[in-house]
């Protein structure tokens, strides 16, 4: 990441042959349908050299109230032969206020996303009040902003996943929306990022609160616990969330069991497991409107940005 911000600065970078429709989502106008994931640039570092590799769109984060260490290192492991990741890298990051500042400093003028999540030692049940602040903070900044319910590396988080807990949190934010959008003069769609493990009744039962709630989005999938395809391979018994090929049949699944939960009332960003133009256009087949990429960035390089973007352009 060092490298590619002295790239950057040194003007050595541009993305040739990044090319593709635009496209309208959550109101938005995105130049191409590939985006940064979140996770790589957690605190707004390098979103100008991120955006010279030719990205629809960037999201930053994910980003808590106050600073935070994360969990103890090592905390990322590569698994090669599997073309896979496994992070539990816990929400590391220089807060809030430090990620406004670096957004402020950057020339990108695109779509930037900022995900926000809670600091780790905010109790769950005061979850809410960690995300309050997330969503008044970066509202003005943000192109859009994701909730992050689905880190499989800070305690008790899936939980506000489950029933009352996220209807509860996802109507404090609606409300906050409402407030900021008369205050701003603009409303930021909101999204929400949940976890590849649950059950196809969880899915839906998920997705009946989004349509309720009138949520902009649904981003699907963070990482997941499983260890299906890596079981044996060195670094595979590693806590924390695997990313990677492993995750690819698992993230689309869910996104077509979102697809027809939703029924088009609300769109899809789908990522996990997007390592080639053919696995962004199964997503796409199985109801998403975008793709976000990371794991896929770091086993092929920038080159899968235009494959990707250039591979969906024709793709409704």
């Amino acid at each position: 990441m060092t490298a590619l911000k002295a790239a950057q600065r040194l003007h050595l970078l541009n993305a040739p042959g990044v090319s593709g429709a635009p496209r309208q989502v959550m109101g938005l106008s995105f130049p191409n349908s590939v985006g940064l994931a979140a996770g790589l640039d957690k605190n707004g570092e390098y979103i100008d050299a991120l955006a010279a590799l030719g990205f629809g769109f960037i999201e930053i984060g994910t980003v808590t109230p106050r600073p935070q260490p994360g969990n103890p290192r090592p905390r990322l492991f590569r698994l090669p032969e599997a073309e896979a990741i496994i992070n539990r890298m816990g929400f590391n990051n220089r807060g809030v206020d430090y990620l406004l500042e670096q957004v402020a400093r950057a020339e990108y003028r695109g779509v930037l996303g900022i995900n926000i999540g809670k600091n780790f030692d905010t109790p769950v049940e005061r979850a809410a009040d960690d995300y309050l602040i997330g969503l008044r903070k970066v509202y003005a900044a943000a192109s859009y902003v994701t909730v992050n319910i689905s880190s499989p590396n800070t305690a008790n988080l899936r939980q506000l996943q489950e029933g009352e807990a996220l209807t509860a949190l996802l109507a404090a934010l609606k409300r906050e929306q409402t407030d900021l959008a008369q205050r701003h003069g603009k409303y930021v769609p909101l999204a929400v990022k949940i976890a590849p493990d649950l059950s196809p009744e969880a899915v839906a039962a998920i997705a009946a609160t989004l349509r309720e709630l009138r949520l902009d989005a649904v981003i699907a999938t963070n990482t997941t616990v499983s260890r299906e395809g890596v079981a044996g391979l060195p670094g595979a018994g590693e806590s924390g969330g695997l990313s990677g090929r492993p995750l690819t049949q698992r993230a689309t699944a869910v996104v077509s069991q979102l697809s027809a939960a939703l029924a088009g009332e609300l769109p899809i960003i789908a990522v996990g497991g997007i390592l080639s133009a053919e696995d962004a256009a199964a997503k796409l087949h199985a109801g998403a409107s975008l793709v976000q990429i990371y794991s896929g960035l770091i086993y092929r390089g920038p080159a899968l940005v235009a494959e990707v973007a250039a591979a969906l352009r024709d793709l409704r």
